[in-house]
């Protein structure tokens, strides 16, 4: 779950429990997120206008935050194959290679 601190929790769908610590990379807001359809990366985007990109499975950021949009960033969505991220803002629409 994307939070208004600008973290990232991953949460035990069986339990509820938070898992590991909060990721940090955003400067702002988490507004939407997704994750592969493999499950191995989450896709994260926030009213900083950033796109961050992490390791499902370390938490660990797997490139620096992208800043390509100009006004904050509405939903993010991996393509079925997992090769591609598309991210929206209220005026644009980008798609992107993964990895980034």
């Amino acid at each position: 779950s994307g939070s208004d601190d600008s973290t990232l929790c991953l949460w035990d769908a069986k339990s509820g429990a938070a898992i590991g610590e909060p990721l940090k990379g955003h400067s702002e807001e988490i507004i939407c997120v997704a994750f592969s359809p493999d499950g191995s990366k989450i896709v994260s985007g926030s009213a900083g206008s950033t796109l961050c990109l992490w390791d499902a499975k370390s938490g660990a950021a797997i490139r620096e935050p992208l800043k390509e949009h100009t006004k904050w960033i509405k939903c993010v969505a991996f393509s079925p194959d997992g090769s591609k991220i598309v991210s929206q803002s209220f005026y644009e629409t980008l798609v992107w290679d993964v990895p980034l």
